[in-house]
């Protein structure tokens, strides 16, 4: 059988997220659902695009779920094939070890990954992370604050995002239903 990918939508507080999956798992997710992520994304698996709702049923219900403050483990399938080792060795780290409403410093997942890197590399990983939410980099902070976040608008959605899980203290005009 020939691998595909397939493409899906879900609404949300940050905008339309666009969600790519193969037969594997779940292989990307964006904060922009644009034609250039979608070119990218099927350049980078090398895999013809099909049209596979069902497919992505479970991965977008459990997105919903998340922004409702109804689900707190991602248990969807991930294929990991955008990521080198480190790469996969340090987000699978996160995906199995960092729970809702926890954070981690850059520095404790380099050793915790077991991978001997730097923060700064570490950092370099979360930017770099193709399934931003569900491997969840946004809760990998500084050891002197937030540091920073490539998804969304930047650093107020992961504000926003530790916010919805608990792990910062909610300002008097956050909103669940409302974004950054």
């Amino acid at each position: 059988m020939t691998e595909t990918l397939a493409f899906g939508t879900v609404d949300t507080v940050l905008g339309r997220l666009l969600v790519a999956e193969t037969e594997t798992g779940v292989v990307s997710l964006h904060f922009r659902d644009t034609p250039a992520a979608r070119e990218r994304t099927a350049k980078a698996t090398g895999l013809p695009v099909v049209d596979a709702p069902a497919r992505l049923a479970p991965a977008l219900s459990a997105l919903r779920d998340y922004f409702a403050g109804d689900l707190k483990r991602f248990e969807v399938p991930i294929d990991w094939r955008l990521v080198s080792e480190v790469q996969r060795q340090v987000l699978s780290t996160l995906y199995e070890t960092v729970p809702y409403g926890k954070v981690v410093t850059y520095g404790d997942l380099g050793v915790r990954s077991g991978t001997g890197v730097h923060a700064q590399v570490i950092g370099q990983v979360m930017g770099s992370n193709p399934i931003p939410l569900v491997v969840p980099c946004h809760r990998v902070v500084a050891s002197n604050g937030l540091g920073g976040y490539s998804g969304g608008s930047g650093v107020e959605v992961k504000r926003w995002l530790l916010t919805l899980e608990g792990a910062l203290p909610a300002t008097l005009d956050w909103d669940l239903t409302r974004g950054p």
